[in-house]
């Protein structure tokens, strides 16, 4: 497998084009347009808030139905979320004003919105936007790039990446974008994403995978134990890569889940780390642990905890935050079992070793927790299941930004 250049119009078939529609944003682009050339096979995955947006109503249908996707228009700047019937009808004018601009089948047409939940989407300038950007589709990585930064809403930076691998003599690519920096936290996956292939595979494998995938990735990030009413992440398979059809497990399907979790995993650490505020990006690795589910628990609690957050924050080697963060994760251990380390760029430092807390450099120990990328490393020694989770740290910038989020 290959890291190549690129996002969303990566693989054969894509093409890509943004505007601004003026739907809450001045002076930046706020609408975006995925198209593939050939209705694809569809499979996602959504939010777990009993409150849905319309939008991810809308797109569930398309998903549980079997029916291809041609098309994704994301907006963002109002969420349309708790809007009633009216932010419904906004999801299928919109799907209608796409289905007409490009040719296609409405009910194939899937909506995103991202924003301030509890306001009705300006249908007017939906519509206007989509025609808007119809003549503007582009199969340019440039315009993978663009759609990525009209998605975005408090993210600094945008999010894509893209991979390449071959399935027999057939090279298959696979690029995604995503956006998210607030209401982030697991139970899936916090998020928009977006994924794009030409690789020819059935809807149960591409379900399959991509339901398996998100497991480890979107739903092992934690921003602010807020977990969003838009939450959407859905993969299109246009076949045109031409390779013999993924119908079953065997080495073509490891190969696309091995991409699938390359691109998912790059996005989620993009997000974790663009966390509203952030300065760091927050790791917990925890290995050696009794069972899979136990290492989850462990890792997404310590990432998850607000005065771990804020230790890693002021660069405070406060282990016992992380060790206190593990013992009401829902884990049953033997705190006289763990090794805890603290890792980064500027170098590796045990601070807890089976039980007894360990003397240690507090400049050492700063000069480490102070990287751009911080792993909180924690050794079980109880087995043999391991699982990594992802969050920032917690400072004065995440309150400032969201008290003054509708302004």
């Amino acid at each position: 497998m290959e890291l190549i250049k690129g996002g969303v119009t990566s693989a054969k078939g894509f093409k890509a084009a943004c505007t601004a529609a003026g739907i809450k944003y001045k002076g930046r682009t706020d609408m975006a347009l995925v198209v593939s050339d050939v209705p694809a096979t569809c499979a996602g995955t959504f939010t777990s808030n009993v409150v849905k947006a319309a939008c991810v109503k809308w797109d569930m249908d398309i998903v549980n139905s079997g029916r291809k996707m041609s098309a994704v228009v994301v907006n963002s700047g109002i969420a349309n979320a708790c809007t009633g019937r009216e932010g419904y009808e906004a999801c299928e004018k919109t799907a209608k004003a796409a289905a007409e601009a490009l040719n296609v089948d409405k009910d194939g047409v899937a909506v995103a919105s991202t924003g301030v939940i509890g306001m009705q989407l300006p249908v007017d300038k939906l519509e206007n936007g989509v025609k808007a950007m119809a003549p503007l589709l582009s199969e340019s990585i440039e315009a993978g790039t663009d759609a990525s930064k009209a998605i975005m809403t408090t993210d600094t930076v945008n999010k894509e990446t893209a991979v390449s691998f071959t399935i027999g003599d057939k090279k298959v690519t696979l690029g995604g974008m995503s956006k998210g920096s607030g209401m982030i936290h697991p139970n899936m996956c916090t998020m928009l994403g977006f994924l794009c292939t030409d690789a020819n595979v059935s809807k149960n494998v591409l379900q399959e995978i991509l339901s398996d995938v998100v497991k480890d990735t979107f739903n092992m990030i934690t921003v602010d134990g807020d977990t969003s009413t838009n939450d959407t992440l859905l993969i299109m398979a246009n076949g045109l890569a031409e390779n013999e059809e993924i119908i079953g497990k065997g080495e073509a399907y490891d190969k696309l889940y091995e991409a699938v979790y390359s691109v998912c995993e790059y996005l989620a650490k993009r997000m974790a780390g663009d966390g509203e505020g952030a300065t760091k990006l927050f790791e917990a690795a925890v290995v050696n642990a009794k069972s899979k589910n136990d290492a989850k628990l462990m890792a997404r609690s310590v990432v998850g905890s607000n005065l771990s957050k804020a230790a890693i924050y002021g660069n405070d080697a406060n282990f016992g935050r992380f060790l206190c963060a593990m013992g009401y994760s829902g884990a049953q251990f033997d705190e006289a079992d763990v090794e805890l380390y603290f890792k980064s760029a500027n170098g590796t430092l045990k601070v807890f070793d089976h039980g007894v807390p360990l003397s240690f450099d507090e400049d050492e120990a700063t000069k480490i927790l102070s990287a751009d990328a911080v792993t909180v490393y924690i050794d079980m020694n109880e087995g043999d299941a391991k699982a990594t989770a992802w969050g920032c740290d917690l400072t004065y910038d995440y309150v400032k930004i969201n008290a003054d989020y509708r302004s």
